[in-house]
């Protein structure tokens, strides 16, 4: 089954709350995924708040994003 992120809010440091299609939702910290070329320069924290949900999952404007699979696996469900 493919799941969406519907909704995400910043909510504190590294960490988003997310709304899926299968009705999840809860926070996911990202701080870890944070390396490389591309999701290094999210370690900004004020670029890191600055996120959109576009194409089914959040995305920030260097082009980096996760897949709505990958943030699922990893958020703290509070259904």
């Amino acid at each position: 089954m493919f799941v969406h992120v519907l909704e995400a809010r910043y909510v504190r440091e590294y960490s988003v709350w997310l709304r899926f299609s299968d009705g999840a939702a809860g926070e996911v910290n990202l701080y870890n995924e944070l390396e490389g070329p591309v999701f290094g320069p999210l370690r900004d924290i004020e670029r890191f708040k600055r996120f959109s949900v576009v194409h089914h999952t959040i995305t920030w404007d260097n082009g980096a994003d996760f897949a709505p699979e990958f943030l699922r696996e990893r958020v703290a469900v509070t259904v």
